[in-house]
Protein backbone atom coordinates (compact mmCIF):
# COMPACT_ATOMS: atom_id res chain seq x y z
CA UNK A 1 0.00 0.00 0.00
CA UNK A 2 1.27 3.27 -0.63
CA UNK A 3 -0.38 6.81 0.50
CA UNK A 4 -0.83 9.10 -1.76
CA UNK A 5 -0.73 12.80 -0.18
CA UNK A 6 -2.10 16.23 -1.12
CA UNK A 7 -3.72 14.85 -4.17
CA UNK A 8 -6.31 16.49 -6.29
CA UNK A 9 -9.90 15.23 -5.39
CA UNK A 10 -10.89 12.68 -8.28
CA UNK A 11 -7.20 13.30 -9.65
CA UNK A 12 -5.02 10.72 -11.20
CA UNK A 13 -4.07 8.45 -7.39
CA UNK A 14 -8.21 8.06 -7.47
CA UNK A 15 -9.05 4.61 -7.41
CA UNK A 16 -6.31 3.23 -7.94
CA UNK A 17 -5.54 -0.69 -6.33
CA UNK A 18 -2.64 -0.35 -3.67
CA UNK A 19 -3.12 3.89 -3.42
CA UNK A 20 -4.48 5.48 -0.42
CA UNK A 21 -5.14 8.99 -1.69
CA UNK A 22 -5.51 12.14 0.72
CA UNK A 23 -6.66 15.15 -0.87
CA UNK A 24 -7.56 18.06 0.87
CA UNK A 25 -10.75 17.24 2.67
CA UNK A 26 -8.98 14.12 4.07
CA UNK A 27 -5.57 16.56 5.25
CA UNK A 28 -2.60 14.80 4.59
CA UNK A 29 -1.21 16.84 7.81
CA UNK A 30 -3.19 14.24 9.31
CA UNK A 31 -0.98 10.97 8.02
CA UNK A 32 0.18 8.98 10.54
CA UNK A 33 1.64 6.08 8.42
CA UNK A 34 2.17 3.50 8.17
CA UNK A 35 2.64 2.96 4.05
CA UNK A 36 5.26 4.87 2.44
CA UNK A 37 4.44 8.24 0.63
CA UNK A 38 4.09 9.84 -2.52
CA UNK A 39 3.61 13.46 -1.63
CA UNK A 40 2.69 16.23 -3.89
CA UNK A 41 2.94 19.55 -0.78
CA UNK A 42 1.09 22.64 -2.40
CA UNK A 43 3.59 24.85 -4.13
CA UNK A 44 2.18 28.00 -4.71
CA UNK A 45 3.91 29.50 -1.22
CA UNK A 46 7.31 28.08 -2.45
CA UNK A 47 7.49 29.15 -6.06
CA UNK A 48 7.87 32.43 -7.80
CA UNK A 49 4.97 33.86 -7.39
CA UNK A 50 4.39 33.10 -3.55
CA UNK A 51 3.43 36.27 -2.70
CA UNK A 52 0.22 35.80 -4.91
CA UNK A 53 1.68 37.50 -8.41
CA UNK A 54 1.63 40.92 -10.19
CA UNK A 55 -2.02 41.26 -10.28
CA UNK A 56 -2.75 39.63 -6.97
CA UNK A 57 -4.93 42.14 -4.60
CA UNK A 58 -4.08 39.72 -1.38
CA UNK A 59 0.14 39.84 -0.38
CA UNK A 60 1.05 36.25 0.71
CA UNK A 61 3.73 35.37 3.65
CA UNK A 62 6.69 32.66 1.93
CA UNK A 63 6.52 29.41 3.14
CA UNK A 64 3.27 29.86 4.38
CA UNK A 65 1.31 26.64 3.32
CA UNK A 66 -0.24 25.75 6.98
CA UNK A 67 2.88 23.45 7.36
CA UNK A 68 2.12 21.23 4.26
CA UNK A 69 5.48 20.84 3.03
CA UNK A 70 6.97 20.13 6.57
CA UNK A 71 4.01 17.54 7.24
CA UNK A 72 5.26 15.77 3.61
CA UNK A 73 8.76 15.58 4.23
CA UNK A 74 8.53 14.25 7.60
CA UNK A 75 6.20 11.62 6.23
CA UNK A 76 8.91 10.87 3.56
CA UNK A 77 11.48 10.95 6.00
CA UNK A 78 9.06 8.44 8.63
CA UNK A 79 7.81 6.35 6.54
CA UNK A 80 10.26 6.27 3.09
CA UNK A 81 9.07 7.51 -0.05
CA UNK A 82 8.99 10.56 -2.45
CA UNK A 83 7.97 14.03 -2.30
CA UNK A 84 7.92 16.31 -5.38
CA UNK A 85 7.69 20.07 -6.33
CA UNK A 86 8.52 22.47 -8.55
CA UNK A 87 11.88 23.13 -9.41
CA UNK A 88 13.48 25.86 -7.38
CA UNK A 89 10.91 25.67 -4.85
CA UNK A 90 12.12 27.87 -1.95
CA UNK A 91 11.09 24.72 0.45
CA UNK A 92 14.90 23.11 -0.59
CA UNK A 93 16.80 26.10 1.12
CA UNK A 94 14.38 26.24 4.29
CA UNK A 95 15.00 23.25 4.90
CA UNK A 96 18.69 22.94 4.41
CA UNK A 97 18.14 20.37 1.50
CA UNK A 98 20.72 20.23 -1.07
CA UNK A 99 19.72 21.51 -4.40
CA UNK A 100 19.92 18.98 -7.19
CA UNK A 101 21.60 19.84 -10.52
CA UNK A 102 19.12 20.65 -13.23
CA UNK A 103 21.28 18.22 -15.99
CA UNK A 104 19.96 15.18 -13.71
CA UNK A 105 21.52 12.44 -11.55
CA UNK A 106 20.67 12.09 -7.54
CA UNK A 107 22.17 13.65 -4.92
CA UNK A 108 22.93 13.42 -1.16
CA UNK A 109 19.57 16.07 0.17
CA UNK A 110 20.42 16.17 4.08
CA UNK A 111 21.86 13.86 6.98
CA UNK A 112 18.58 11.96 7.34
CA UNK A 113 19.50 9.83 4.29
CA UNK A 114 17.21 11.54 1.61
CA UNK A 115 18.16 11.91 -1.77
CA UNK A 116 17.33 14.87 -4.33
CA UNK A 117 17.09 15.28 -7.87
CA UNK A 118 16.01 17.20 -10.82
CA UNK A 119 13.66 16.00 -13.65
CA UNK A 120 11.17 17.34 -16.05
CA UNK A 121 8.08 15.73 -16.12
CA UNK A 122 7.81 16.21 -20.35
CA UNK A 123 9.72 13.25 -20.05
CA UNK A 124 6.61 11.86 -18.12
CA UNK A 125 3.97 13.01 -20.39
CA UNK A 126 3.45 16.00 -19.26
CA UNK A 127 2.65 18.65 -21.99
CA UNK A 128 5.11 21.37 -20.78
CA UNK A 129 8.99 20.74 -19.33
CA UNK A 130 7.91 21.59 -15.81
CA UNK A 131 11.23 20.89 -13.96
CA UNK A 132 10.12 19.30 -10.75
CA UNK A 133 13.03 18.43 -7.88
CA UNK A 134 11.97 14.78 -6.24
CA UNK A 135 13.02 13.88 -2.82
CA UNK A 136 13.49 10.43 -1.83
CA UNK A 137 14.11 8.53 1.64
CA UNK A 138 14.48 4.78 2.02
CA UNK A 139 13.99 3.81 -1.22
CA UNK A 140 15.81 2.71 -3.87
CA UNK A 141 17.20 5.39 -6.56
CA UNK A 142 16.36 4.90 -10.22
CA UNK A 143 17.77 6.08 -13.40
CA UNK A 144 15.73 8.36 -14.68
CA UNK A 145 15.18 10.40 -18.20
CA UNK A 146 17.60 13.39 -16.73
CA UNK A 147 18.26 16.81 -18.66
CA UNK A 148 15.41 18.79 -20.40
CA UNK A 149 12.81 17.05 -22.18
CA UNK A 150 11.72 18.31 -25.97
CA UNK A 151 9.64 21.89 -25.58
CA UNK A 152 6.24 21.46 -27.43
CA UNK A 153 5.86 25.17 -28.21
CA UNK A 154 3.90 25.56 -31.40
CA UNK A 155 1.97 28.38 -33.41
CA UNK A 156 3.21 32.10 -32.83
CA UNK A 157 4.28 32.58 -29.61
CA UNK A 158 5.35 36.20 -27.73
CA UNK A 159 8.48 36.60 -26.05
CA UNK A 160 7.06 35.57 -22.39
CA UNK A 161 5.57 32.17 -24.27
CA UNK A 162 9.02 31.77 -25.89
CA UNK A 163 10.35 31.96 -22.64
CA UNK A 164 7.61 29.97 -19.91
CA UNK A 165 7.08 27.22 -22.93
CA UNK A 166 3.91 25.30 -22.93
CA UNK A 167 2.71 26.51 -19.62
CA UNK A 168 1.83 29.50 -20.75
CA UNK A 169 -1.11 28.25 -22.55
CA UNK A 170 -2.08 25.86 -20.20
CA UNK A 171 -4.72 25.94 -17.37
CA UNK A 172 -4.15 26.11 -13.49
CA UNK A 173 -5.84 22.87 -13.35
CA UNK A 174 -3.82 21.52 -16.50
CA UNK A 175 -0.60 22.44 -15.29
CA UNK A 176 -1.43 21.09 -11.34
CA UNK A 177 -2.13 17.45 -12.88
CA UNK A 178 0.35 15.00 -12.44
CA UNK A 179 0.75 12.96 -15.85
CA UNK A 180 -0.19 9.16 -15.05
CA UNK A 181 3.25 8.07 -16.43
CA UNK A 182 5.08 10.66 -13.91
CA UNK A 183 2.80 9.47 -10.96
CA UNK A 184 3.39 5.16 -12.00
CA UNK A 185 7.03 6.22 -11.75
CA UNK A 186 6.48 7.98 -8.34
CA UNK A 187 4.49 5.40 -7.08
CA UNK A 188 6.74 2.87 -8.08
CA UNK A 189 9.95 4.29 -6.61
CA UNK A 190 7.78 4.90 -3.33
CA UNK A 191 7.12 0.95 -3.57
CA UNK A 192 10.71 0.11 -2.96
CA UNK A 193 11.09 1.61 0.80
CA UNK A 194 13.03 -0.40 2.83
Amino acid sequence: MIAALYTLSNGPYSNLTGVDPWDEARDARLYAGPWPVVAHPPCERWGRYWFGGPASKVRYEKGDDNLCFAFALLAVRDYGGILEHPAASAAWEYFSLNKPPRAGGWVSADEFGGWTCCVDQGHYGHKAQKATWLYACHTDLPELRWGKSARRVDGSLGRREIRTGTCQRMSKNQRKRTPEEFRDLLIEIASTTR
